[in-house]
């Protein structure tokens, strides 16, 4: 018996107490959180325990949720997934995706990212999913156009962190456009 949450290289979960650690490690790289969003202020052990606590128990609000992402290889936490924005009326919704510095370019975001939009589209009747990354992230920028999403615009000067206004660029992906690159199963 398989479990559609897991692939070859992951599983995304919910998120235990315990992965506070594994967050908090991830979030101590500056570089890292500005690809994935932007810089916070450091934050304790026990509000990172505190987060840990209230995401292991918290339900999703329609199809917007955030799942930590564990590597098959010795179940250790390499980052975590989300959905926002999730519309029912439109089909849309926005995600976002950091994998740790120290876990990149071994697939585990690919397959984290096939994973989540298998979902939403196939089985959440989602049509779009929007993403949003940061121009310099040229690596990010490059696995979402092999993973079949389009840029569909490039607000210019759009956000500002590190003494600089930096572009912003906008990807999206229809359900029939992730289903010619991977098919829906069989139930």
């Amino acid at each position: 018996m398989n479990s559609f949450w897991t692939g070859e290289r992951v599983r995304p979960r919910g998120i235990e107490p315990e992965d506070w650690r594994a967050f908090m490690e991830m979030d101590g790289y500056s570089d890292h959180q500005r690809s994935g969003d932007m810089l916070h202020p450091p934050r304790s052990a026990e509000g990172y325990r505190a987060w840990a606590a209230e995401q292991a128990v918290a339900k999703p609000t329609g199809d917007c949720f955030r799942l930590a992402i564990e590597a098959l290889d010795g179940g250790v936490l390499v980052g975590g997934i989300s959905t926002h924005d999730a519309d029912p009326r439109t089909g849309r919704f926005t995600y976002g995706i950091g994998v740790g510095g120290g876990h990149q370019r071994r697939g585990y975001a690919s397959e984290a990212i096939v994973l989540l939009l298998g979902f939403m589209f196939g089985e959440r009747r989602h049509h779009k999913c929007k993403a949003r990354i940061y121009a310099y992230n040229g690596a990010s920028v490059a696995l979402h156009r092999g993973l079949g999403f389009a840029e569909e615009g490039r607000p210019r000067e759009h956000e500002f962190f590190a003494g600089r206004h930096h572009d912003l660029v906008l990807l999206g992906i229809t359900a029939p456009e992730f289903a010619e690159r991977h098919p829906f199963g069989e139930p």
